[in-house]
């Protein structure tokens, strides 16, 4: 009888056992299932956030240019940096995000997913944020070229960079088929693939405008030209250092599981920037001068955005650092060939998105100085000079054929918001000095 009362027991307990199993199998399963709408949601709203702060970089960006040039081209840059976003949008939506994102079976060129229609939460999202990167690789050219581009050629040129100069690098990078992704290149949230391709299609730009009247004598002399609002560049740029933490932290996509490290090393690389840029005027004897400073702490930012994901905090302020000291020495390189960079926009955003990509390869965490990567990272930015820049300069030469793109020194000395848009940034200080002259 004990025998049958122990077997019953025994029975009994592995019934329990099962129904215990299952129902933690059942609880772990709707456990999972939950953890993994959270994690939908949160991925929904961390990506919302992040497109709301790299459209505020524009903000950043519309006050460094228009605080750096003289207070008659105000108006001008302004306007560049709101039509850069309009019409960007527009042609990125047609035909830029098939380019870059649709089918690319050749590696090379996108050619499906035109004037996208998908409602989806996460198609539009993907969308948004990736037209935000569009605009900012053709707002960098604005500051670099202000005070002497007429505002239509420019406004044409910056609509091809962002329809179809950009898009077409970025599918060769970021789409899945892409013969440099394919090569295992690795740009985190763009710094040759957005910073880089529009440093060097400004640089194309500025090779065929040429100087601002007075920028260089005859002799080799280099004159500064004093932006109107200084303050506003510092204020500019803490906007941009704010906005770079959603241009950077959008790249975590679903996966949470470094974005601390992500945004330490994007506050790092702004920090290590501003000494770099310091530490370099000191060598070179020329003064703390504050845009200077501003501009190291945006190329350290530009440095870091390549491998803000691969690398750790020492070697992020190592290479904003070094990003900060590029600042210095490349704007000393670009006036010995006589390029007049209004806001530094070529050494910012061309130069240190060139050095980060680089970074890539010598300090990825766990595999630093690896060869192969390095000649792919090198290989990457050799692609992005010889396409921003050729292209930039075929685009903006097709356009003078059409258009002259350079004011005559009579407007440029005049000012381009009296004579391109007839209005002027700051009537009371036209007028009070008119009367006093009568």
């Amino acid at each position: 009888m004990f025998k049958r009362i122990n077997k019953l027991s025994i029975f009994s307990a592995m019934v329990i056992v099962a129904l215990c199993a299952m129902s933690f199998n059942v609880f772990a399963q709707e456990a999972t299932t939950e953890l993994e709408a959270i994690q939908d949601y949160a991925s929904i709203v961390w990506l919302s956030i992040c497109c709301g702060l790299v459209l505020f970089m524009q903000a950043g960006f519309l006050l460094v240019e228009g605080g750096v040039v003289r207070s008659k081209n105000a108006i001008n840059v302004v306007l560049k940096n709101f039509t850069d976003v309009g019409i960007g949008t527009v042609g990125f939506w047609l035909i830029g995000y098939g380019l870059m994102y649709g089918t690319n079976e050749t590696g090379w060129i996108g050619l499906s997913g035109f004037a996208p229609t998908d409602t989806g939460t996460s198609a539009s999202l993907d969308l948004l944020y990736n037209t935000m990167f569009a605009a900012t690789a053709a707002t960098i050219m604005s500051g670099a070229v202000a005070e002497r581009f007429y505002f239509l050629p420019y406004v044409g040129g910056a609509l091809v960079v962002t329809t179809v100069v950009y898009p077409i690098f970025g599918s060769w990078a970021w789409s899945d088929t892409g013969w440099l992704a394919e090569l295992g290149f690795h740009d985190s949230a763009g710094a040759t693939v957005v910073h880089s391709i529009g440093g060097w299609c400004a640089l194309g730009a500025l090779i065929l405008i040429g100087p601002r009247t007075g920028r260089f004598t005859r002799k080799g002399e280099v004159h500064a030209i004093s932006g109107h609002n200084l303050p506003y560049v510092a204020i500019g740029g803490f906007i941009l250092w704010f906005g770079w933490f959603g241009f950077n932290g959008g790249s975590v996509n679903e996966d949470f599981s470094n974005i601390g490290q992500i945004l330490l090393n994007t506050h790092l690389g702004a920090v290590a920037g501003i000494c770099g840029a310091i530490f370099a005027s000191i060598l070179m004897k020329k003064g703390f001068v504050m845009v200077t400073i501003v501009n190291g702490a945006l190329g350290g930012l530009v440095t870091i955005t390549a491998g803000v994901d691969v690398i750790t905090a020492p070697y992020a302020i190592l290479a904003g650092f070094i990003g900060g000291n590029i600042i210095v020495f490349t704007e000393q390189f670009l006036n010995k060939f006589r390029i007049d960079d209004a806001v530094g926009a070529v050494a910012v955003h061309g130069f240190c998105g060139a050095w980060g990509t680089l970074v890539v390869g010598l300090f990825w965490a766990g595999d630093m100085f690896n060869i192969e990567r390095i000649i792919v990272q090198i290989t990457g930015i050799v692609a992005a000079l010889v396409w921003g820049l050729s292209a930039s300069l075929v685009i903006f030469w097709t356009i003078s054929k059409i258009h002259a793109i350079r004011v005559p020194v009579r407007i440029e000395q005049r000012g381009l918001d009296i004579s391109e848009h007839k209005e002027i940034g700051y009537s009371d200080f036209v007028i009070t000095h008119v009367k006093a002259d009568s």
